[in-house]
């Protein structure tokens, strides 16, 4: 993405292809339609392509969508989304591409980012991006998934995969846990966490966060973790023990624990330290702190601490991910980002 009076949106084209969850699809607009540079310019542009001339595209539902662009398009992309689709036909079930589709992806870029959406992952493993690579998909498909395509390495136990490149990700709301991941790996926290306000959502699910969780809607009749949660997130900048958390929900630490991961998805430590990193991540970028201060607000206790955590989350050290967000850059200016999984 370029700045100044070069100054080009990021362009985003989603794939639409027969048999799409109208959801999904309108998960990329609904999230890179949001961001904005401090001039109030879109930091993206997001269009749909069909694999044919512009027209209808069936749905699961009871109802069509109309494609305004074919698949020229996606020789225009920057990113490359493929949302779930139910009518995949050959790629579904034998793997490979059906000519049209094999046609229209031959029109991207290289080096153009791939993404996926739960089953669009078919069409970026059949196409072969994905081959000898991590990717995910919806866990009830993982297994077949995995049959067909055993050169990839397939993980079910997770939200999504950032591999550099190519990106994929599980089922329906896992998509928006991925298309936030994207705007905050392009343009940092603070722009990520303002979409996922305006859109109502959590502004962040780690990627190697469970897909399923056995209580995802708690039982009304039990007592949740969702007090201590809160009252650990206003005070990161201390020390805080599990006794501390299931202190505040009246539990046991064996009670609270189970509880915690049947709510959540991670045990609470693991989910500490993932808001530790964001806080870490907001105030690199958006204050004047020293890495130490920064530390201890965050609840790292030490720069070394933090660094290590903040290098196994994103792949750069504090100084090197502050000087990438505080200088306005974007991907095109990412030093060295690793791979979020």
């Amino acid at each position: 993405m370029t700045v100044g009076q070069d100054f080009r949106p990021h362009r985003i084209v989603v794939l639409a292809l027969d048999g799409l969850l109208p959801f999904e699809l309108g998960i990329p607009h609904r999230i890179f339609g949001r961001p904005r540079d401090a001039a109030g310019r879109p930091l993206y542009e997001v269009v749909t392509c069909s694999v044919r001339p512009p027209g209808p595209v069936e749905t699961d539902a009871d109802f069509a969508v109309h494609v305004p662009n074919g698949p020229e398009a996606l020789a225009t992309a920057d990113t490359v989304i493929v949302p779930a689709s139910y009518e995949l036909g050959p790629v579904y079930e034998e793997g490979r591409l059906t000519e049209e589709l094999e046609a229209a992806l031959a029109l991207v870029r290289p080096g153009t980012r791939m993404a996926s959406i739960c089953t669009g992952v078919y069409v970026l493993a059949a196409a072969g991006y994905l081959d000898g690579r991590p990717a995910t998909t919806h866990w009830a498909d993982a297994d077949r998934f995995q049959r067909l395509f055993p050169r990839i390495r397939t993980d079910a136990d997770v939200l999504f995969i950032d591999d550099g490149d190519v990106l994929t990700s599980a089922g329906v709301a896992a998509g928006i846990d991925l298309c936030l991941h994207m705007v905050r790996r392009d343009h940092g926290a603070a722009v990520a966490n303002d979409v996922a306000r305006r859109t109502v959502v959590p502004p962040h699910r780690d990627g190697g966060q469970a897909q399923y969780i056995h209580r995802p809607v708690p039982d009304p009749q039990l007592a949740t973790t969702t007090a201590a949660r809160a009252w650990a997130l206003g005070r990161l900048h201390e020390p805080i023990q599990l006794r501390d958390m299931a202190e505040q929900e009246a539990m046991s630490v064996r009670t609270f624990t189970r509880r915690f991961r049947e709510e959540v998805g991670v045990s609470p430590g693991q989910w500490l330290t993932q808001q530790r990193v964001e806080r870490a991540r907001h105030l690199l970028e958006s204050t004047g702190l020293s890495v130490d201060q920064v530390a201890q607000e965050a609840g790292f206790g030490t720069a070394q601490s933090m660094r290590q955590h903040l290098q196994a989350a994103v792949g750069v050290t504090p100084t090197a991910y502050r000087r990438t967000f505080r200088a306005g850059g974007g991907a095109d200016d990412r030093d060295g980002f690793a791979a979020v999984r």
